[in-house]
């Protein structure tokens, strides 16, 4: 997949997705660029390490508000991709970038 068949952040991976107004917000997580730093794990309870792959794994892709402090942290804390992140907080309402947002400007900073 590349930039230009991106058309939305929020179709990514949202084929078996539960309703945006049950859970308004997803990750997309860029497990090729993690190396095990376990950070997000430290942060976040839906996050913790594979000891089979030695990469983080994650219990959901979708969430709600009650879930979304913890894993803006996770994204925020993550050091892969020289500090800009391989989890990514989507706001799925508005198509924006919640975390770790280093472009500054809501697009989603994937690299595929």
């Amino acid at each position: 997949m590349s930039d230009e068949e991106i058309t939305r952040a929020s179709d990514v991976g949202s084929a078996d997705a539960p309703p945006v107004s049950e859970k308004p917000y997803k990750i997309v997580f860029e497990a090729n660029k993690c190396f095990g730093a376990g950070k997000c794990a430290e942060v976040s309870d839906n996050w913790g390490m594979s000891l089979e792959s030695g990469i983080a794994q994650l219990e959901a892709y979708f969430f709600g508000e009650d879930d979304l402090e913890h894993n803006v942290r996770a994204a925020e804390v993550c050091p892969a991709k020289k500090g800009d992140g391989c989890i990514h907080v989507i706001d799925r309402r508005t198509d924006e970038e919640i975390a770790p947002d280093p472009h500054g400007d809501g697009t989603l900073s994937v690299d595929w």
